[in-house]
């Protein structure tokens, strides 16, 4: 590990090893128990592994924070139901949804591989990080997978100015013979809201774009942002009608808060959110034919072919190679602030 620095813009870098001690460090010292501890810590590393930071250690702050205030039960066990052969239901019970998506996913991929399609849906829970780190693990299994996350609202409907939906991300995941599956994940809103917290952390501007200020002006300031902003749906109308999408299968369908009665992931005041997250999974073979492997191939091919296209997830898997090479690189403050946390026990 190398030596924080006290000048502005110092920088620590960190093995994956080191960011897997110190998110779990922390957020033991914070309250949380093994069963949640363990697979949010996967989901951090995993996330700074593949470049997304946004949902790494920059996250981590706010995880110990609702930890410690109760937005987060951190010793909550999650239980399983199964309401009819193809559906799976898990009760996150105020915990991460990662441990509750973990219990689940065992018996999603059993029912899919059973009947050919399954769904699972997460509720009662709060934030699940990367969603495409999910219906990644799917597809590794062989199927193709796809993922609906609802989150505290911050995009207005169409022709609106009150926020009623979340920036709500959809993720997909399609098995592939090799090379490992494809991943599609983005969020409803022009940019995850967890960039911008990331833009605050390090002082800096966020693209005009991104973001409306409370009174519904364009803003490059990250706090005016999240004080009270509106994030910017991807393709105006369009964007709106994901994230409405979304809304029905990650809180409707799997009865967990609406967006717009979620308490913010962003502070600490209110209780637990209470969101959900749905997944779906579907054995491609037995409907896609015998030709599915070869039409799959000339279909990324008709991508990857073309001169600066590229297809989803090839950034992350290069991010994955340089970082296991170079490893993480964050802010100095972010580095202490989080070894305050691992030091510093709720008791």
């Amino acid at each position: 590990m190398s030596a924080p620095g006290n000048t502005p813009g110092a920088t620590v870098r960190l093995t994956l090893a080191e960011v897997e001690d110190l998110t779990f460090r922390a957020l033991a010292a914070s309250g949380l128990g093994p069963v949640q501890n363990r697979a949010v810590t996967a989901s951090v590393v995993d996330a700074e592994a593949e470049g997304v930071h946004s949902h790494g250690l920059a996250r981590l702050p706010t995880y110990c924070e609702h930890a410690r205030c109760g937005k987060i039960d951190g010793r909550a066990e999650p239980t399983l139901t199964r309401p009819a052969p193809g559906l799976v239901r898990v009760d996150a019970a105020d915990g991460f949804a990662h441990p509750a998506i973990d219990l689940g996913l065992p018996a999603l991929i059993e029912a899919a591989a059973r009947q050919g399609v399954a769904a699972m849906a997460v509720t009662r829970s709060y934030n699940c990080g990367v969603v495409g780190y999910h219906v990644r693990r799917i597809a590794e299994a062989g199927f193709l997978a796809l993922g609906f996350v609802n989150a505290p609202a911050s995009i207005a409907p169409v022709g609106g100015t009150v926020p009623v939906f979340g920036t709500n991300p959809i993720a997909l995941a399609v098995p592939r013979a090799e090379g490992g599956p494809l991943v599609l994940d983005q969020s409803s809103s022009v940019v995850a809201k967890s960039e911008i917290v990331v833009h605050r952390q390090r002082g800096e501007a966020i693209p005009l774009g991104w973001a409306l200020d409370r009174d519904g002006h364009p803003t490059t300031d990250p706090a005016a942002a999240l004080d009270g902003g509106t994030m910017v749906p991807a393709g105006g109308h369009k964007g709106a009608g994901l994230a409405f999408l979304v809304e029905i299968m990650a809180a409707w369908m799997t009865g967990a808060s609406l967006s717009v009665d979620a308490s913010s992931f962003a502070d600490n005041a209110g209780g637990p959110p209470r969101t959900g997250q749905f997944f779906l999974a579907v054995a491609p073979g037995p409907i896609a034919g015998e030709a599915a492997e070869a039409r799959l191939a000339r279909l990324l091919a008709a991508i990857a072919d073309q001169p600066g296209a590229r297809l989803p997830g090839t950034r992350r898997a290069a991010a994955r190679a340089r970082t296991l090479a170079e490893g993480v690189v964050i802010p100095a403050a972010l580095h202490g602030r989080l070894l305050v946390y691992a030091t510093t026990s709720t008791g």
